[in-house]
């Protein structure tokens, strides 16, 4: 990819007091392609007692600052007492699978000894995205001898029928009970369901980072790319790029889009989706406070 210059539009999606479930943050930003134009984007908000849940705004990218409609009542909400989402959802990746919509999400969990608990978790649509269905109660990316620590934000790619992949934050260690350490890792699926995972590191940290979230990941033509965020003293939004999917070269000197003084991302940048519509880039993202303010919309040009 070569350098891009965006042009900030500003926040499209704004959290609504009077909506039960997103009283405050739309936060974390997953692109579903309805039509040519049309997209849904999934966001969580979070309630009165900070929890979140997950929704959507209809956008039109041909009027890429109008919501068409948000959706009154959550698509997926808190998990069973005593499971992985049990205090949370916010949506990750949306992947199409046939007739089926896979909705992979992270589910909050507030821990003891650390301040948290976030795994990988699957709900599945089968009538077009109005409701979804839990895969399991269980997480889809639970500890394992690999990971033993958090493992959560997946981001999937499907390139044939039985040829899965996820990208997802894996935490290395905990420096202390509020401060985890995360690198990007990667696993293989034949059904998107069931994940094999040894370990692999697609991104790992450069001098000052403490925290590498949520990617997002696209294909052009024979290159992969890797929308991420680095977390040294705050978040900022980085890239990288691969010709085989599994070994990455960041190339941060390309990401020009920087914070604004005194906007709603001034001090943070983070959770970015970039997709392609009639030849231009669309970058949605959070900002200041993890989507405090919203979601924000920035395009090439």
């Amino acid at each position: 990819m070569s350098t891009l210059q965006w042009k900030k539009i500003g926040l499209v999606v704004k959290p609504d007091p009077k909506l039960w479930w997103m009283r405050t943050h739309a936060m974390i930003p997953t692109m579903e392609k309805i039509s040519e134009s049309l997209y849904k984007i999934y966001f969580s908000g979070r309630d009165e007692q900070n929890r979140s849940h997950i929704g959507w705004a209809l956008m039109d990218l041909s009027k890429p600052d109008k919501v068409q409609d948000i959706s009154p009542e959550p698509v997926l909400s808190l998990g069973a007492l005593g499971c992985f989402d049990d205090n949370g959802v916010t949506p990750s990746c949306i992947v199409k699978n046939g007739a089926k919509t896979h909705l992979y999400y992270i589910g909050w969990n507030p821990g003891s000894t650390t301040r948290m608990n976030i795994f990988g978790g699957l709900a599945i649509s089968e009538d077009n995205g109005k409701s979804f269905q839990r895969y399991s109660r269980a997480s889809i990316l639970e500890r394992s001898r690999v990971n033993p620590f958090i493992n959560t934000a997946p981001w999937v790619l499907k390139e044939a029928e039985s040829d899965w992949t996820v990208y997802y934050v894996s935490g290395v260690e905990w420096v202390h009970k509020d401060l985890p350490r995360y690198n990007i890792q990667m696993g293989k699926s034949t059904d998107g369901l069931e994940w094999k995972r040894d370990g692999h590191i697609c991104i790992d940290f450069e001098k000052g980072e403490d925290a590498l979230a949520r990617p997002c990941v696209t294909k052009d033509g024979g290159t992969y790319g890797m929308w991420f965020a680095s977390k040294g003293l705050a978040y900022r939004l980085k890239y990288a790029e691969s010709a085989d999917g599994m070994n990455w070269r960041r190339r941060d000197q390309q990401v020009t889009i920087a914070p604004t003084p005194g906007s709603y991302d001034s001090e943070m940048m983070e959770y970015a989706t970039v997709l392609t519509y009639k030849g231009q880039r669309f970058m949605y993202y959070n900002g200041n406070n993890y989507g405090a303010d919203g979601i924000a919309l920035a395009i090439e040009g």
